[in-house]
């Protein structure tokens, strides 16, 4: 073996740096909902196909059931 090879072969086993690991959202009924002193308000919309029981996911653009598959578009903003 040749010593650029074997230098390779060093470089490959050494391990880099891993970067840092972003925070995850919260997750849960905490992030569907927002207590208010005696009213709770919810965030996102429900889904107009399978009733109350089933949130519509924030898309950005767009809303969407992920039971039915119903999609709504939010308004355009200029």
């Amino acid at each position: 073996m040749s010593e650029k090879e074997e230098e390779k072969k060093i470089e490959k086993t050494e391990k880099a740096e891993k970067p840092e690991k972003k925070k995850k959202k919260e997750k849960g009924v905490f992030s569907l909902y927002k207590v208010e002193s005696d009213k709770i308000a919810r965030l996102r919309p429900t889904c107009e196909r399978c009733g109350q029981g089933y949130f519509m996911a924030d898309h950005g653009d767009r809303y969407a059931c992920g039971h039915c598959g119903f999609t709504r578009y939010k308004p355009a903003e200029k």
